[in-house]
C-alpha cells in the first residue's frame, strides 16, 4: 500500500475530475448513472437472490427467515453508507475545490472507519444475536434458520461495508464502467453459488448466507485493488492518510447522516412491521408466518424498484459535490433536473411493471398459491406513487451533497419515521377498532401505509427543492453582477 502522500495525479486523471465541472449534464448524468444504475440493480440482487433461492429451496419458512433478517443487513448497510456516502461526498467537494491532497486524507480516515465499525457491528450483532432476533419477528418455526442466516451474514460485515461503501468513491474518481465491474462479478459470483449451494448441495439456509459473504468478498477486492494498485485511479488509499482526524472524522459523519439515518429508519419500520405482520397475521387467514413471507417478497421487490433510482442520486452525487464546491450553481440546478426526469421515468416503468405482470413477479419467489393474491394486491397498492417518489432521493442526496446534512437527515426522515411509523401503528389499531370506516383488515392497512407516507414525503421533498432552488438563483445573481462589476 503507497505510503506517501503526494499528488501524484497525471493531467489525464486529473481531466477525469475536472470534467465534472465542464462537460455536456445530460451526458455526464447519463454517462454517470447508467454503471450507477446497472450497479444499484446488481446489488440489490444479493437480497433478491437469496429470497428467491429460500423460497424454491425452503419454502416459506425461506422466505420469512430472509424477511426476519431483514433488518440487520439494512442496519449494516447504515452504518456502511454512513461512513461511504459521508466520506465520497467529502471527497467530491475537496475535489472541486481543487485539494487533491485532502481528498486523499479523506479516503483514508473513510477507510480506517469502515474496518473499525465492521469490526463492531459484527461483534455486537453475535452478543445479542437473541434479542435482535425476537425484536424483527422471528417465530419459533424458523427461530434456528434466522439465527444460522444472521450468524453467517455477520462474518461478511467488512465486506459488505468495503465493497459498497467504497464503490461510491470510484464513480467520483471518474469511473463508473469500473464501479459498475466491481458489482457485477460479485452478483454474478453470488447466483452461481447460490444455485450450488441450495439447489444442487442442498445446504438451505447456510449455503445462501455463504453464497453471498463470497459474493461480498470479490466485489470488495476489486475495490481494494483499484485504489491501492490501479496506477491510473487520480486518488488512492495511502497508509499516511490512515490516520484518524477528529475534523474530518466528524464531517464525514454529519455529511454521511442523511444516508445512515435513512437506512436506520428502514431497520426501524422493518422490525416494526415484522411485529405487526406477527401480530395481525395471526388474525388473519394466512397466518404470521404467510404475512412475513408475503410482505417480505413485496418489500424486497419495491426495495428493488428503487434502487435504480438510488443509483441515478448516487450518479448525481459527484456531480452535485463538485459543481457546488466549484461555485457553478446553475449546472447544479441542471443536475438537479435531469436526474429528476430519469427517476421520475425510472418510477413510472416500475408502476407498469407491476400492474401489467404482478403474478409472474411474485411468481420467481416461489410465493404459495394461497398467498398470490393477497401479495399482488399489496404489491400495487404499496407501490402506487412509485413515479413521484424518485422527487425525495435526488433532493436527499442533492442536500448531503452540497454540504447540507441537516435538511438531508430531515427530509430522509419525513418519509420513513415521521410519516410512515405513526401510520403503521394507527392504521391497523383503526381498522381493529371500526372495521367499517376502512373496509379493509388490519393487515392489509399495513401495506396501505406505504403510499399515504410516499404522497406526503413528495409534497414535504418539492417545497424544500422549490425553497432551495431560489436561493441558488439569489447566488447565480451575485455572482454575475460580481463578475459584471470585474
Amino acid at each position: 500500500m503507497d505510503t506517501t502522500q503526494n499528488d501524484t495525479s497525471t493531467p489525464e486523471t486529473q481531466a477525469q475530475v475536472e470534467r465534472l465541472g465542464t462537460a455536456s449534464v445530460p451526458r455526464l448524468v447519463l454517462e454517470f448513472a447508467i454503471p450507477s444504475i446497472i450497479g444499484m440493480v446488481v446489488n440489490g440482487l444479493y437480497n433478491i437472490i437469496d429470497a428467491i433461492f429460500m423460497g424454491h429451496g425452503v419454502g416459506a419458512a425461506g422466505l420469512a427467515t430472509a424477511t426476519v433478517a431483514g433488518p440487520a443487513m439494512i442496519f449494516s448497510m447504515a452504518i456502511g453508507m454512513l461512513i461511504g456516502a459521508g466520506g465520497n461526498a467529502l471527497v467530491a467537494l475537496k475535489l472541486g475545490e481543487g485539494k487533491h491532497d485532502e481528498a486523499e486524507r479523506v479516503l483514508g480516515n473513510a477507510f480506517t472507519l469502515t474496518l473499525i465499525a465492521a469490526a463492531a457491528c459484527t461483534i455486537l450483532i453475535n452478543i445479542f444475536m437473541d434479542p435482535v432476533l425476537e425484536f424483527s419477528g422471528a417465530t419459533a418455526d424458523i427461530w434456528s434458520y434466522s439465527h444460522d442466516f444472521m450468524r453467517i451474514i455477520s462474518v461478511g460485515f467488512i465486506l459488505q461495508f468495503f465493497g459498497m461503501g467504497f464503490n461510491n468513491f470510484m464513480r467520483t474518481a471518474g469511473a463508473p464502467g469500473l464501479a459498475l465491474g466491481t458489482m457485477v462479478a460479485g452478483t454474478i459470483v453470488c447466483i452461481i453459488l447460490n444455485y450450488l449451494f441450495v439447489m444442487v448441495l442442498g445446504l438451505g439456509i447456510a449455503g445462501s448466507a455463504w453464497a453471498t459473504v463470497i459474493g461480498q468478498g470479490l466485489s470488495a477486492a476489486l475495490v481494494f485493488w483499484y485504489f491501492v494498485f490501479y496506477k491510473k485511479a487520480p486518488f488512492r488509499i495511502r497508509l499516511s492518510c490512515m490516520g484518524l482526524r477528529p475534523g474530518l472524522v466528524r464531517t464525514i459523519l454529519a455529511l454521511g447522516s442523511a444516508s445512515f439515518v435513512l437506512q436506520i429508519a428502514n431497520t426501524v419500520i422493518n422490525l416494526i412491521i415484522n411485529n405487526q405482520l406477527v401480530i395481525y397475521g395471526t388474525l388473519d387467514v394466512i397466518g404470521s408466518e404467510g404475512a412475513l413471507a408475503a410482505i417480505g417478497v413485496v418489500q424486497r421487490i419495491a426495495m428493488f424498484a428503487l434502487f435504480p433510482i438510488f443509483g441515478v442520486a448516487i450518479a448525481a452525487q459527484p456531480l452535485f459535490g463538485f459543481n457546488f464546491g466549484a461555485q457553478n450553481f446553475r449546472r447544479v440546478q441542471t443536475v438537479f433536473k435531469v436526474s429528476f426526469i430519469w427517476v421520475t421515468a425510472i418510477g413510472i416503468f416500475f408502476w407498469l411493471l407491476v400492474h401489467l405482470f404482478p403474478n409472474q413477479i411474485i411468481g420467481v419467489f416461489g410465493v404459495r398459491s394461497d398467498l398470490l393474491n393477497f401479495t399482488v394486491a399489496a404489491l400495487q397498492v404499496q407501490m402506487f406513487f412509485m413515479p413521484l417518489v424518485g422527487l425525495q432521493i435526488i433532493a436527499v442526496n442533492y442536500f448531503q451533497s452540497s454540504g447540507q446534512p441537516l435538511k438531508s437527515m430531515f427530509l430522509t426522515l419525513t418519509r420513513q419515521l415521521l410519516y410512515l411509523i405513526p401510520l403503521v401503528w394507527g392504521l391497523p389499531l383503526l381498522a381493529q377498532t371500526f372495521p367499517e370506516l376502512l373496509g379493509i383488515t388490519p393487515l392489509q392497512t399495513l401495506y396501505h401505509c406505504f403510499p399515504i407516507a410516499d404522497c406526503l414525503s413528495v409534497v414535504t421533498a418539492g417545497l424544500m427543492t422549490i425553497i432551495e432552488f431560489r436561493k441558488l438563483n439569489i447566488r447565480i445573481r451575485e455572482h454575475n453582477q460580481s463578475v459584471a462589476a470585474i
